[in-house]
């Protein structure tokens, strides 16, 4: 028996993402997506800003900076860019090669849902200048434009106020706290949970 192909309402089909940027360009910042070639610059990042990350971040052991494990993760954020599973974006000044920050859209979920987590870091001689808002605002907009995600989720620690008054710019709204929610630095911490929503599906 010969079935008709089926066909759907065009409202149930979700938009196609655009394909992964090259580079996102801010006033001062280059947002460049995550590769095996940019290990160096990211081991350095990690190195120079370990002890000022460690209070934010799950414990890393010494085999966690090595070159190996630091190509390793970049070779799989970049097959994840491929994906869209997730997008992976370094930070660099408009003025350098040195990798400043990084910013991570985690989680993606499709169908239904439509989401993704933020994560983000900034080098300790970096904070207090806007910069990490200013990356934020145009990988966001990009988020939202291009990959056509619904939600942007972003947790934060209660007493990380860098990250509260962050994310309060960008529009986050805060939707509830969860107890012991992630391991940090090796405990358990709760973390406040906020949320971004796409202003085109308002």
């Amino acid at each position: 028996m010969n079935l008709p192909p089926a066909t759907f309402p065009a409202a149930l089909i979700p938009p196609r993402p655009r394909p992964l940027p090259g580079v996102l360009i801010t006033p001062r910042l280059r947002l460049v997506p995550a590769a095996v070639s940019h290990a160096d610059s990211v081991r350095t990042y990690l190195l120079e800003n370990q002890n000022y990350l460690q209070p934010w971040e799950p414990l890393r052991h010494a085999a966690f900076f090595e070159p190996y494990a630091v190509a390793e993760r970049l070779q799989g954020m970049a097959q994840r860019n491929i994906t869209q599973d997730a997008l992976h974006l370094l930070l660099f000044s408009q003025a350098s090669d040195e990798v400043i920050g990084v910013c991570n859209f985690t989680n993606i979920v499709r169908g239904a849902f439509q989401a993704c987590h933020l994560g983000y870091s900034i080098a300790e001689r970096c904070q207090g200048q806007g910069l990490m808002r200013e990356g934020l605002a145009a990988a966001i907009e990009h988020v939202f434009q291009n990959l056509k995600l619904h939600r942007i989720m972003a947790n934060y620690r209660p007493e990380n106020t860098r990250s509260a008054g962050l994310l309060s710019r960008l529009g986050f709204q805060r939707e509830g706290e969860a107890r012991s929610y992630l391991q940090i630095n090796g405990a358990w911490c709760d973390h406040v949970l906020t949320a971004l929503i796409n202003p085109a599906d308002r």
